[in-house]
């Protein structure tokens, strides 16, 4: 995803406290083929934290965060491990 590009969909868990929009983004991503981008839009100050640590930590590409845009994070999906 290039700067200026648009995500392959949004995700809003604006005025979802934490755990919340990290849980949703969690049930989202298994449905999304790999290489899409999610954009979560979240007003919540912990997912700033939360969702880059998710990412790192099931295997998801952070890619950026907006803070002027709602807050807003953009997440990469990578595939799933083969069976």
């Amino acid at each position: 995803m290039s700067a200026g590009s648009e995500p392959d969909e949004v995700l809003d868990c604006r005025g979802q406290r934490c755990p919340l929009p990290v849980i949703n983004l969690a049930r989202r991503l298994p449905d999304l083929p790999a290489g899409a981008v999610v954009r979560v839009l979240a007003d919540d100050p912990a997912a700033a934290v939360d969702i880059p640590a998710f990412c790192r930590m099931r295997g998801h590409e952070f890619v950026a965060a907006h803070p002027d845009a709602g807050p807003a994070y953009d997440v990469r999906a990578q595939g799933r491990a083969p069976a």
